[in-house]
């Protein structure tokens, strides 16, 4: 025979479960937090080990970026003072330049220094007459999400581009580099280099060119070497 049980039992049973199904969810809330808690501090202390290592790498990038950089800028013969570091020709200090600047560049590709080094690469392939070689390294710099790098880069190709007889393709790379100028490559400076690469070919354009950088950049370097560039020009005295 069945057991009656009665209506508030059946009420009590019903909001016991009810509590008991909200401490459930309740319960599987606050480990559902202190899961999100942990992960939190997981990726928080990722990060930060994250961001340790890579200033910890940035640190030793620049560190050998200064070596190489002190390479490059040693001056060649004899010395002038006791001590004094020299190389005996342009090839020695160059190819030395050369491979340390490469060994930054592949070691700490993702940093500045390694970017940086990387450009500097192709500068010392220059140096030592390498041009097929510094104008692919320059192309590929040219296209870095670093818009300072990327503009020496495309610079310095213009100017390779120039001493290597593709003056035309020199002048298209002056005239958006004078479209979109950075710090590190200003708009005087290429407008000179442009009016440079025009004196010979089109002295009339180079006047052009350097009077509005005299009227542009009044009272500076960039006046100066306008005023030296329009005196040095055919025709003038």
């Amino acid at each position: 025979m069945a057991q009656h049980i009665p209506r508030r039992e059946l009420k009590k049973d019903e909001v016991r479960e009810t509590i008991a199904h909200g401490a459930e969810a309740l319960l599987s809330h606050q480990q559902f937090t202190i899961y999100v808690v942990i992960a939190a501090a997981v990726i928080a202390l990722g990060i930060f080990g994250w961001r340790t290592y890579s200033e910890h790498q940035t640190v030793k990038a620049f560190a050998d970026f200064d070596a190489a950089m002190k390479v490059f800028q040693t001056p060649v013969g004899p010395p002038t003072a006791p001590g004094e570091t020299t190389y005996p020709d342009d090839t020695k200090k160059y190819t030395e330049a050369n491979q340390k600047f490469s060994e930054v560049a592949s070691k700490y590709p993702h940093t500045r220094a390694g970017q940086l080094a990387a450009y500097y690469v192709a500068l010392t392939l220059d140096k030592l007459g390498k041009y097929d070689d510094a104008k692919k390294r320059l192309q590929t710099i040219s296209g870095s999400s670093d818009q300072d790098v990327a503009s020496m880069a495309q610079f310095e190709l213009a100017s390779l581009d120039d001493r290597t007889g593709q003056s035309d393709e020199a002048a298209k790379i002056y005239q958006q580099l004078i479209a979109k100028p950075t710090v590190l490559v200003p708009k005087g400076l290429v407008m000179l280099a442009l009016a440079d690469h025009y004196s010979t070919k089109n002295p009339s354009q180079a006047a052009d060119l350097y009077k509005q950088i005299k009227a542009d950049y009044p009272d500076t370097p960039l006046a100066q070497q306008a005023d030296q560039g329009l005196a040095l020009l055919p025709g003038k005295s």
